[in-house]
């Protein structure tokens, strides 16, 4: 998924789910920074403190970077949950390691995931936490189909768009890639398809099976239980019985998944904020926004810096403000987030990953 869905619905749904305006864009904010959180290694301060993160995406979503993207500390944790065939921890999917990798949307795996955040709620960054989390539960359903390591699973070929006819536009796009071997890398051989929500399209994946994705079905299906997680989040119970989104405004959240249909995904977040400002939803008008970088940015109120990549040999200012601070406190629950779908949750599963 990219900005519109990461960021507008993300913020949507949290204020439906009862979080109010300043929750709301908290959790928003850190569901969508982690495709822009791209800089990692140890910031140094003039006092002699230091903070060490890690990064959750690639300075460049480019397929033909293939040594950059083939990186597993990113992939698998943050945008290509393992599913396990869909099936619990005490079984394994017939087949081989890799089936178990393979995203399957709101598997086991991923449900596990958003009861340990829901049950985490006594840190510091836990909403910024809940924030990543929901980043990696709403992926499972674009990213179904797909695993995050470079593998001939991924490969797809015969693309056709809604009406089953060849997808001209995207072959034609595909041929300006030539690094073959990067394209078996996540969804990598259909670009963006999986993460736009008015798609509806086709492919034959590396087993030689038919797929049809229907974008609109699965991204509102990916909100409505994203709205349902952070219910329960509120309620502090993940067995909670909840309602999800309210009819009116999921309604209104399948309109304009179909009908916002620009292949930017600058654009289309452009638009959700213009409909969040006109009180499109039950909550209300509200000015939302959202600055990845530079100036007033998480990262420039923490820092006092406006650049968007880290040379490493930077100095800077240190605040007492630091310890508090949103851009910490993300950098915080990402490594929180890493050591538990690494450490604790996989490995219950049977997978190991590096």
């Amino acid at each position: 998924m990219q900005i519109d869905f990461h960021h507008g619905v993300t913020y949507v749904a949290a204020r439906l789910a009862g979080f109010e305006h300043k929750a709301a864009s908290i959790i928003a904010y850190c569901a969508q920074y982690v495709d822009d959180a791209t800089n990692a290694g140890v910031i140094r301060f003039d006092n002699g403190a230091l903070f060490s993160r890690i990064s959750s995406a690639h300075k460049m979503l480019d397929y033909r970077n293939f040594r950059e993207l083939a990186n597993n500390l990113v992939w698998i944790p943050f945008h290509f949950l393992p599913g396990n065939g869909g099936l619990p921890a005490t079984e394994d999917p017939s087949g081989k390691f890799i089936d178990k990798l393979i995203c399957r949307p709101n598997s086991h795996v991923a449900q596990e995931m958003v009861r340990e955040c829901i049950l985490r709620q006594d840190t510091p960054y836990a909403l910024h936490r809940l924030g990543i989390t929901m980043h990696v539960y709403v992926d499972t359903w674009a990213h179904q189909g797909f695993a995050g390591v470079n593998h001939r699973v991924n490969e797809a070929r015969n693309l056709v768009d809604e009406y089953g006819k060849p997808d001209r536009s995207l072959m034609d796009r595909l041929t300006n890639y030539f690094v073959s071997e990067a394209l078996p890398l996540g969804h990598g051989a259909v670009l963006s398809h999986p993460d736009k929500p008015f798609l509806r399209w086709g492919y034959t994946n590396g087993r030689g099976e038919k797929i049809f994705r229907d974008n609109p079905k699965d991204f509102l299906e990916a909100a409505d239980c994203m709205c349902k997680a952070m219910q329960r989040y509120i309620a502090g119970d993940p067995n909670a019985t909840v309602p999800g989104l309210p009819q009116p405004d999921q309604t209104a959240i399948a309109l304009l998944l179909q009908n916002i249909t620009e292949n930017s995904g600058s654009l289309r977040h452009q638009k959700w904020l213009q409909a969040i400002a006109e009180g499109k939803f039950s909550f209300g008008k509200e000015i939302v926004t959202y600055i990845p970088k530079g100036k007033n940015s998480w990262k420039f109120l923490a820092l006092g810096t406006e650049e968007t990549i880290d040379r490493g040999n930077e100095i800077f200012s240190y605040h007492p403000t630091f310890l508090a601070s949103d851009w910490k406190l993300f950098h915080d629950a990402l490594q929180a987030h890493h050591f538990y779908i690494s450490h604790d949750l996989l490995p219950r599963y049977g997978i190991c990953v590096a």
